[in-house]
């Protein structure tokens, strides 16, 4: 096989990953940040679901609180939250 193919088969799997990469984290609100719930409160929040031992906590740029821990029965989980009301948007639990 010659060069050009091995450049264009490298090219197509980088745009496919760079287009699974942007889907990665969920819409969660388009509202200004003035209206989110303060970092404090959204922690107290996910406490009060359960989730432990959070080792990430943090803002996506698709306007999502994202965190990493576990949840009430110990498994890892991945969850992202609407900062708005705190809703659970999406997650992921192993």
């Amino acid at each position: 096989m010659n060069r050009k193919y091995y450049v264009l088969t490298a090219a197509v799997l980088g745009l496919s990953f760079a287009a699974s990469a942007a889907y990665a984290s969920p819409r969660c609100t388009k509202e200004p940040k003035s209206k989110w719930l303060p970092e404090a409160a959204m922690r107290q929040k996910v406490a009060d679901m359960g989730y432990k031992d959070i080792k990430i906590f943090k803002t996506t740029s698709t306007g999502c609180y994202e965190i990493y821990g576990r949840t009430a029965d110990g498994h890892k989980a991945e969850v992202y939250f609407n900062p708005v009301n705190g809703a659970v948007v999406e997650k992921n639990v192993d």
